[in-house]
């Protein structure tokens, strides 16, 4: 059985003519004709009725030839598909992005995406960084962008920028008559985080081990906790605290400067290396790097472009 065989019977069903079939399908009759009676042997039934001048589909032919079209129709979706596979830009790209990186990239990524693949939409979601790494493996996302470190088998990443962390106070915070602020002086601060399962707490946690802070006992105290940047921004301007945060996501630009001030660390500043991770299967590479390439040209003032 070949695909030329079906794509005969198909068009003898629709045309109740072996030559007009045979026209159709840019054959000789005759060729038309032994291809549909090789099949017929085949599957050892007949599929029409021969009669002088006419030819009528039997009852177990109309069945098969509605199989052989819902066959051909699958074989034309597969070149569709492999069309759009050569032009790797043809299709949506599905992006996940974690909490604390996608309201502040994804502003300028959209249209600078848009400009350079504009076939390309992007489907977005967010998440915690372990939701997205599943949904990932599992093929609902195709790259999402999250924090290194970030080790997963099967899975590539490539480092897109280096971001500094920036310390954010109220303006009538003592800490406002320094150009800089040590790390050290967190420990004696009510510092607002993020709650558990965000891995940018870890990440501050990792660089400041102070944040948390702890009772006579050794145990950590009670402390405030937000359930995203935007809302300890918020906290912060209401006077409950600092924070730490990644530096595009200050946004001290958005309060007026009699509410919040932002104040880099001395030294080297703690940072985090932001990347796009994908499945080493993933058959659109052009997509990663046209994403690289966008990401690239994001405005983003404060990280370094890796």
């Amino acid at each position: 059985m070949t695909l030329s065989e079906l794509r005969y019977i198909v068009a003898v069903a629709r045309e109740r003519h072996f030559g007009r079939a045979a026209d159709a399908c840019f054959v000789s009759q005759p060729t038309l004709s032994v291809a549909v009676k090789k099949l017929e042997d085949e599957l050892g039934v007949s599929l029409f009725e021969r009669r002088k001048g006419d030819v009528s589909v039997t009852a177990i032919g109309e069945q098969i030839v509605t199989q052989a079209q819902q066959i051909l129709e699958e074989v034309g979706n597969i070149k569709i598909i492999s069309e759009q596979g050569r032009d790797q830009l043809s299709m949506p790209l599905r992006l996940g992005a974690i909490y604390t990186i996608g309201p502040y990239l994804l502003p300028d990524l959209i249209p600078e995406l848009t400009e350079i693949a504009p076939n390309m939409p992007l489907v977005i979601e967010e998440n915690y960084t372990s939701v997205l790494t599943e949904k990932l493996k599992q093929g609902d996302l195709d790259a999402i962008v999250i924090a290194l470190p970030f080790d997963e088998p099967g899975i590539e990443t490539i480092p897109l920028y280096e971001e500094p962390f920036v310390l954010l106070i109220p303006s009538s915070h003592p800490l406002n008559q320094m150009d800089e602020v040590e790390m050290d002086a967190m420990a004696k601060e009510d510092v607002l985080m993020l709650g558990k399962g965000h891995c940018f707490r870890d990440q501050v946690l990792e660089v400041c081990p102070d944040c948390v802070q702890r009772r006579s006992d050794g145990k950590a105290a009670q402390s405030l906790e937000g359930s995203s940047l935007e809302t300890i921004r918020y906290m912060v301007a209401g006077g409950l605290g600092v924070t730490v945060l990644p530096c595009s996501a200050a946004g001290a630009d958005r309060f007026s400067q009699r509410l919040v001030s932002v104040k880099r660390f001395a030294g080297h500043a703690p940072s985090r290396t932001v990347a796009i991770a994908w499945r080493k299967s993933f058959p659109r590479p052009d997509a990663i790097e046209t994403l690289k390439k966008a990401v690239t040209a994001c405005s983003i003032s404060c990280v370094e472009i890796l």
